[in-house]
């Protein structure tokens, strides 16, 4: 079995579905909104999903264009989750500032679909759930 590059918990046991999240020295809220029956006390997990891929994008884009020395000052992504009946998708707006010619917002845009989150997302991982032993 390979290692795990990284590692989340979550507990729900107060606050009818807000559920307390921690990775590492990190802690967040996940809920859902009144109109789900949540107390709105965070975001809703698909919100963190979204968080996942406009984070790895935004990190992977610079990254590339610092290694290559272009002029990318700042990127901004918006992301949405879609229910369709053809099916779920993710629509992901890139939005670049710096003086980039035609050809270098086109290789950020390639390097988008490649990142490590989206790869991820378009393999449709295998999650494989067990149960562990009860906790008191």
């Amino acid at each position: 079995m390979s290692e795990p590059i990284t590692h989340v918990s979550g507990t729900s046991d107060g606050a009818h579905w807000a559920t307390a999240l921690t990775f590492g020295r990190h802690q967040m809220i996940a809920d859902e909104p009144h109109a789900l029956g949540g107390e709105n006390a965070g975001p809703p997990p698909f919100a963190y999903l979204l968080s996942g891929l406009t984070a790895c994008t935004c990190i992977t884009l610079r990254m590339y264009a610092e290694r290559k020395g272009w002029p990318l000052s700042g990127i901004h992504v918006d992301a949405d989750y879609h229910h369709a009946p053809e099916g779920a998708f993710i629509t992901r707006v890139l939005h670049f500032a710096g003086a980039l010619n035609d050809e270098q917002v086109a290789k950020l845009a390639d390097i988008a679909e490649r990142t490590p989150v989206t790869l991820a997302l378009k393999s449709a991982s295998d999650i494989r759930t067990s149960v562990g032993a009860p906790q008191a």
